[in-house]
């Protein structure tokens, strides 16, 4: 799909990002169309200069066999921003963060909501975290997914506008990192959203060397882009 046929909203964060799971390189995004995801994005920071781009300033091995504090991740607690008008239809905070990433634990975490996740009785948050979910226009909600404890600025029925700060990056419910989990949907329920295609206004991609503007673009596994 071409992107003039999708949604287009404005970029949800600033400074520099890498998008690991975009429609951009696969579809769905994230090897399913459950929750809404088809059409998902995840954002983190990352240090371009050491190999593999690793979103953490520890070493690897310190990675694998001790984790990481949160505070440790480049993208940890920046801040989210509302990517067009609307008006929030949930805020659900309160959910505790993982105090530090663990490969293991983590990995099992997603292995269990990924095969026996049971919406009849599960809580959405073990998934999703403290997230957001915004209308964005007629059939149209964007939802910002695992932020972090204690800093959703919005509350249901408020009216924000395009670059207004909601919330915070985390690591909370089914996360292997602190990062923004961004998707658009046709509803307002996870269980039940389909996910929508989107691109967004304006970016920069960084590129031979330099960076070039791209307006209503959608990010691929392999770009640096920024926005600012």
């Amino acid at each position: 799909m071409h992107a003039s046929e999708m949604n287009r909203v404005e970029f949800p964060l600033r400074g520099e990002w890498f998008t690991p799971n975009t429609p951009g390189s696969r579809i769905p995004s994230h090897g399913t169309n459950r929750w809404g995801t088809r059409y998902a994005y995840d954002f983190i920071q990352v240090d371009w200069k050491r190999k593999g781009y690793p979103a953490y300033r520890v070493s690897f091995l310190h990675y694998l066999f001790l984790g990481v504090p949160l505070c440790d991740y480049y993208g940890w607690n920046q801040a989210v921003y509302a990517p067009c008008d609307g008006i929030i239809v949930e805020a659900k905070d309160g959910y505790n963060e993982r105090q530090r990433t663990n490969l293991w634990a983590d990995t099992a975490r997603a292995f269990r909501n990924a095969h026996f996740f049971n919406s009849n009785k599960d809580d959405i948050q073990t998934v999703a975290g403290n997230y957001i979910i915004m209308e964005c226009s007629k059939q149209v909600y964007a939802a910002f997914v695992h932020l972090k404890t204690g800093s959703i600025q919005v509350s249901v029925g408020q009216r924000v506008q395009k670059g207004e700060v909601i919330g915070n990056v985390g690591h909370s419910g089914n996360s292997f990192a602190p990062h923004l989990h961004f998707q658009l949907m046709d509803g307002r329920d996870i269980y039940t959203a389909k996910g929508l295609p989107c691109a967004f206004e304006r970016y920069e991609l960084y590129k031979a060397g330099t960076w070039q503007d791209v307006h209503d673009g959608i990010p691929t596994n392999t770009d640096r882009i920024r926005f600012t």
